[in-house]
C-alpha cells in the first residue's frame, strides 16, 4: 500500500517508491492522496505486506520523507528504518540480479481508498449521537485530510467550516494547520464557532480550540480522554503514555485520579511501542498525536477529533469546561539552531547550569535538554511553579551554549 501527502514532490518520490517495489517483484497498490494513519488502517484491513506514506508532516512543502508501516498497521520499528537507511549508500538494488520479465510487480490502484478509511472512522462513532447542534471549525492544513473532513463531519449531521482544505502541491501546512493553532483560534471567535480542530498536513496530528478561541494542545486532549475512559472502565490497567514533552501536571493531575502516566523518549513510534510493552490502550504527544490501540495501530487525527466530539455530545459539556480538568505547570521551550551536534558531556558548562537548574527547582519543576532527531537544532525544555525563575535559567543555560560556540547566532 502506497500513500501520499499532496505537496508537490510526493508524486515524484511516489513514483520512485513504486517503482522500486514493482522491481523488487513486490505487488503495489496505490492509494492516493490519503492522511498518514489511512495508510496504515488500510495495510491492516486489506492484508498487505505493509505501507508506504510518502510526506514530511507537519513540515513546509519544500521537505519530504517516507514513512513505514507493517502488516499490523504499525509504525515499523526504528532498528529496521535505520537498517534500511544504512544501505541507501550503496544502491544495492541497481545491479542485475532482480526480478525481470514476468516476475517484476504489477501496479494497481484503490479507487475506493477514501471510503474504506471514511467507513472506518464512522464505525467507531456511538450510534445515534448527532452533531448537527455544534457550529465545527476545521483547518485541514491543505493536507492529506482536506477532501475528507467535509464528507466526514457532514455524514454525522455536523456543517463544518472548513479552512484551509484546498492543497495546490505547495500551500500544505503553509501558516496554517496543528502547526498555526492561532490562526484556528481566530477562526474559531470569527466564526463563533463551538469548538475548532487543527491538523497537520499528513493527519497524524490534531490540536483543538474551544469556543473562547483557547488552544487545547496534545496533553489536554490526553487529559481529558484519560479522564473519559477512566470513567467509563474502559482504560486500559489505569495508566497512559505520554512523552518526556508533556507537562507534569498531566501527572499530577492524573495520579490523584488513579491514573499512572509512563514516560518515553519524544515520537509517536516510542509511544506506541511502550503502549504495545504494557498492555495500554491510550497515549499521546504535547505535539498533538494521539494514539488510541483499541481503534488504529498508529496516531490519527480525525479518530481524535471525532474521540472529543464524543465526549462533548454525551456529557454536554464543552470543551472550555472540560479542559478545566488539566492544570499546567510553567513551561519555557527553546529551539535552538545548532552549527554542530556536540556531546552534552563535552560542555562541562552547559551540564553545570542544567544541574543548577535542576537544584533550584528541586522536585517541583525540571530541566530537559536535548538535541532535535531530525533537525539541526538543541531542544531546552523547563517547568517549574515560578515563570520568573524559569526565565532566570533558561538565559543563563542560554549562554552557557553561547559559550561552547555551538549556536548559529
Amino acid at each position: 500500500m502506497v500513500g501520499r501527502d499532496p505537496r508537490i514532490s510526493s508524486e515524484m518520490l511516489e513514483s520512485a517508491v513504486v517503482s522500486g517495489i514493482l522491481s523488487a517483484g513486490v505487488n503495489v497498490v496505490r492509494l492516493g492522496v490519503l492522511p498518514t494513519p489511512a495508510v496504515g488502517e488500510l495495510a491492516k484491513q486489506l492484508a498487505a505486506a505493509g505501507g508506504v506514506m510518502i510526506s514530511a508532516s507537519h513540515n513546509p512543502f519544500p521537505d519530504n520523507g517516507i514513512k513505514l508501516f507493517g502488516p499490523d498497521g504499525a509504525k515499523v520499528p526504528e532498528e529496521t528504518e535505520e537498517s534500511i537507511a544504512s544501505r541507501l549508500p550503496a544502491y544495492p538494488w541497481l545491479s542485475s540480479e532482480g526480478p525481470t520479465g514476468a516476475l517484476v510487480g504489477r501496479l494497481q490502484s484503490l479507487l475506493q481508498a477514501q471510503n474504506l478509511y471514511l467507513d472506518a472512522l464512522r464505525r467507531q462513532w456511538p450510534e445515534g449521537t448527532d452533531l448537527s447542534r455544534l457550529r465545527i471549525v476545521v483547518d485541514a492544513a491543505n493536507g492529506a485530510a482536506s477532501n475528507l473532513v467535509g464528507p466526514l463531519f457532514t455524514s454525522l449531521g455536523a456543517e463544518p467550516f472548513l479552512f484551509s482544505a484546498n492543497p495546490n502541491g505547495i500551500n500544505i501546512n503553509r501558516d496554517c494547520g496543528s502547526m498555526h493553532p492561532e490562526r484556528l483560534a481566530e477562526l474559531v471567535r470569527l466564526a463563533e464557532a463551538d469548538i475548532g480542530f487543527a491538523l497537520d498536513g499528513d493527519g497524524d496530528r490534531l490540536l483543538c480550540c474551544d469556543h473562547r478561541g483557547e488552544v487545547l494542545d496534545g496533553d489536554d486532549l490526553l487529559a481529558i480522554l484519560a479522564l473519559d475512559y477512566h470513567r467509563r472502565g474502559v482504560l486500559a490497567k489505569q495508566a497512559v503514555v505520554a512523552t518526556v514533552m508533556s507537562n507534569l501536571g498531566l501527572d499530577r493531575m492524573l495520579q490523584e485520579a488513579g491514573v499512572r502516566v509512563l514516560r518515553t523518549p519524544v515520537g509517536d513510534r516510542h509511544v506506541a511501542a511502550a503502549m504495545r510493552a504494557h498492555g495500554l490502550n491510550l497515549g499521546g504527544e504535547q505535539s498533538g498525536h494521539l494514539l488510541l490501540l483499541d481503534q488504529a495501530a498508529s496516531a490519527d487525527g480525525l479518530r481524535g477529533a471525532l474521540e472529543i466530539l464524543r465526549i462533548v455530545s454525551t456529557t454536554g459539556n464543552p470543551l472550555a469546561e472540560l479542559r478545566r480538568c488539566l492544570r499546567k505547570y510553567p513551561q519555557r521551550q527553546l529551539n535552538l539552531a545548532v552549527r554542530e551536534k556536540k556531546p552534552l558531556k563535552e560542555m562541562p558548562k552547559v551540564e553545570e547550569a542544567v544541574a543548577e537548574a535542576e537544584r533550584v527547582l528541586g522536585g517541583e519543576g525540571r530541566v530537559l535538554l536535548r538535541y532535535s532527531g531530525t533537525e539541526p537544532k538543541i531542544r531546552l525544555l523547563m517547568e517549574g511553579p515560578d515563570p520568573g525563575v524559569l526565565e532566570k535559567w533558561e538565559e543563563r543555560i542560554r549562554a552557557a551554549l553561547r559559550h561552547e560556540e555551538i549556536l548559529t547566532s
